[in-house]
């Protein structure tokens, strides 16, 4: 059985995907949903790293980005095995402009709470 999501990171997560759907500014809504990405990589159960992706393809469509939204198909595709083997780009956005498999800094705050 995979190891749960620690309380500190799914409060953070579970406040970042709040933000994403509550935030009427479309910038802030993709911040919170890249946030919430990155704390949601390493978790595969109960899926919050496909959950993050299904909630990036929902704005892409509501957007009419149809780059994004395929992106975000193939992600929603990869996102819960690359999550249970450990095989995620640590800091990646999960968007569709940046490669599937490149890692980025991780933001200082995230980064404490992930070590924690």
């Amino acid at each position: 059985m995979p190891r749960p999501m620690p309380a500190g990171v799914r409060t953070t997560y579970t406040a970042e995907m709040t933000a994403a759907r509550t935030t009427s500014d479309p910038v802030g809504r993709w911040n919170h949903l890249e946030r919430a990405h990155i704390l949601s990589q390493p978790w595969p159960w109960p899926w919050p790293h496909t959950r993050n992706h299904i909630a990036m393809l929902g704005l892409a469509l509501r957007q009419h980005d149809r780059r994004e939204a395929l992106g975000q198909v193939i992600r929603i595709i990869v996102a819960a095995p690359g999550s249970a083997l450990g095989r995620y780009p640590e800091g990646n956005t999960g968007r569709a402009n940046v490669p599937l498999t490149q890692p980025m800094p991780l933001p200082d705050d995230l980064a404490a709470i992930l070590a924690t």
